[in-house]
């Protein structure tokens, strides 16, 4: 069972160390993302590595517990995002590392367009200025649920400076008008 202060790892390393097709993959992944360092990869690899584990365990098994146990799963999988209502446990075995990490807060907070930068909604989620329903989230690898995904809002008046930029070339537009 292990240590109550010693809390296990939520990943494992890759077996080889220095295979350049996989380093390549990570880096991409990793400025693609924004993540910190590899060790989020490889959390959201181990997530995926035990979903698929127990989706092959359920795809074996023939028993009522286990029909019971499946219909679970695919729900958490639809709430979560990572699958579609109508799609079976063998869409389960071709879900990718991407996936998962398309799900995380701090891409979700960069593709609604509340940041500039996928480094920048990183930075305001650590920062405490991002809330999902009123409840402030501190974590960019927080897993946003599809029912929560509308209720992610800035909680102070903070604009990405691309939207910045845009209102002041606006504004200068106006005051150009009038004169003319």
């Amino acid at each position: 069972m292990g240590h109550p202060r010693r809390i296990a790892k939520k990943y494992s390393t890759p077996k080889h160390p220095w295979r350049a097709e996989r380093i390549q993959e990570e880096n991409r992944l990793q400025r693609e993302y924004g993540l910190k360092n590899k060790k989020e990869i490889w959390k959201a690899h181990a997530y995926l590595r035990d979903i698929r584990r127990q989706a092959r365990k359920l795809l074996a098994l023939r028993t009522r517990q286990a029909e019971v146990e499946r219909t679970q799963l695919i729900n958490r999988l639809v709430r979560l995002g990572l699958l579609k209502g109508d799609e079976g446990i063998d869409e389960i075995l071709a879900l990718t590392t991407t996936d998962i990490l398309d799900r995380r807060l701090q891409t979700i907070v960069y593709k609604k367009g509340l940041s500039a930068t996928i480094n920048q909604a990183r930075q305001f989620i650590v920062h405490g200025h991002v809330a999902i329903g009123g409840q402030r989230v501190t974590a960019p690898s927080y897993l946003v649920r599809v029912d929560e995904e509308k209720d992610i809002k800035l909680l102070k008046n903070l604009k990405p400076k691309a939207a910045k930029e845009k209102k002041a070339q606006e504004k200068k537009e106006e005051e150009g008008e009038p004169g003319g």
